[in-house]
């Protein structure tokens, strides 16, 4: 029996990881939440890796303004625990699957980003995410997989869909910014489509190294609010597109998060499928107040 441990268990994406992997007989999962393991701790990080074959690391500092101001508090979550993690997994012989992010990005591309485009962070969570990239190249060039994504959402937690959900039922206007693109990525599709590497990385199927785990296709968060609206049965003309400006943050956000899906074909699985249809599966799927 394959042994899988997740770390970050508790988070938004760590939630659908265990719906995805409890669904498998096959498996024996460990989940560790925040609470369990503080993944800082170079000790508890290598005994909670012992006796695993898969990890897949989903724990995360993801207050991206707060970073600005705490950058040594973020890079060593994002960063520094990262390297605990493979450190231990060299130590061990498991294989790592990590959670990275387009903020390793400058957003200035015209284009989507291939996975081996040049990085350039433009804030300091964007700096301690890219330190864990590299950290898991160093030290697993073997057995380390980065899988990057970005708009990540889920019809749980907080986060920029269940938000719009929320403030449709209080107010009858929404200024939402249309100068920012990207792909709003299903939490719990991206977890699908993690345990799947994770599957091939043990078959000898998928190469170590970087790939793109967004959906496919592209819009703004105007866009995406307006899709929100229109598939719960809301006037998507609620929306008013507005600019970056009106919203001043302590972080920079890359203007341009859109990344290409080159490396899936390699390791033998499908592209991702487009953002709008994953966003109607998960509201039709996931009513509010209804549990998973």
């Amino acid at each position: 029996m394959t042994r899988v441990l997740v770390t970050g268990a508790g988070g938004m994406l760590g939630r659908d990881l265990l719906a995805v992997l409890r669904t498998r007989p096959d498996l024996s999962v460990t989940a560790a939440t925040r609470a369990a393991l503080d993944v800082t701790d170079t000790h508890a990080v290598r005994d909670a890796v012992s006796g695993h074959d898969v990890v897949v690391n989903a724990a995360a500092w993801t207050d991206v303004d707060g970073a600005e101001t705490r950058e040594a508090d973020a890079t060593a979550v994002n960063g520094d625990a990262v390297a605990h993690l493979a450190h231990a997994c060299a130590v061990s012989g498991a294989r790592l699957v990590h959670v990275s992010t387009d903020y390793v990005f400058a957003g200035d591309a015209v284009e989507p980003y291939p996975e081996d485009a040049p990085t350039g962070p433009l804030n300091a969570y964007g700096r301690g995410k890219l330190a864990g990239e590299e950290a898991v190249a160093r030290l697993l060039p073997e057995t380390g997989y980065v899988v990057r994504t970005a708009w990540l959402y889920a019809t749980h937690g907080r986060n920029f869909v269940t938000t719009m959900l929320r403030l449709a039922a209080e107010r009858d206007r929404l200024d939402v910014v249309d100068d920012q693109r990207g792909q709003p990525t299903w939490s719990y599709r991206l977890a699908e489509r993690l345990v799947a590497l994770a599957d091939a990385a043990l078959a000898g199927d998928a190469a170590p190294g970087t790939y793109h785990g967004t959906a496919a296709g592209e819009t703004t968060w105007y866009g995406l609010a307006r899709a929100v609206f229109a598939l719960r049965g809301l006037d998507p003309d609620r929306i008013r597109p507005t600019t970056s400006d009106r919203f001043p943050r302590p972080a920079r956000r890359p203007r341009y998060s859109v990344l290409a899906h080159g490396r899936w074909a390699a390791a033998k699985l499908p592209p991702p499928g487009d953002w709008h249809a994953d966003l109607a599966d998960a509201l039709s799927l996931h009513r509010p107040g209804t549990p998973r």
